[in-house]
């Protein structure tokens, strides 16, 4: 019995923690995608789009596989650290997710920021 709770549990707390981040990182990133894209809104949503399509994909594709059997949960403390076990990975994931999205961000923007100065410059040196 607790084995059938602490997969429904995990499963639930998974699936909310990465909605709740993948809205989130949506949300606060579009700003960096339409800079990063000279101002185009279409584009950068669509793009948005894409990354949270992706994003969804990759994160509850681990979280499934992350449901593993366990031999048997007889107790709530096992039951607790399971859970536990299982969401803090899925939370670190998510974390080095985050941070490596926000350096490609990061990068892409400076490509475009670098791009703008060559320009300027060449037409400035015209």
């Amino acid at each position: 019995m607790f084995t059938s709770i602490a997969y429904a549990t995990y499963i639930f707390i998974s699936v909310f923690i990465t909605i709740l981040v993948s809205r989130t990182l949506s949300k606060n990133g579009e700003v960096y995608l339409i800079d990063g894209f000279g101002g185009d809104e279409q584009l950068a949503k669509s793009v948005n789009h894409m990354l949270v399509v992706g994003f969804y994909l990759l994160n509850l594709g681990f979280v499934l596989l992350r449901l593993q059997a366990s031999n048997d949960l007889n107790s709530l403390d096992q039951l607790l650290l399971y859970i536990a076990n299982n969401i803090g990975m899925v939370m670190f994931i998510l974390g080095g997710m985050h941070f490596l999205n926000m350096f490609l961000i990061h990068r892409f923007r400076q490509a475009q920021i670098e791009r703008k100065l060559n320009e300027q410059a060449v037409l400035g040196t015209e």
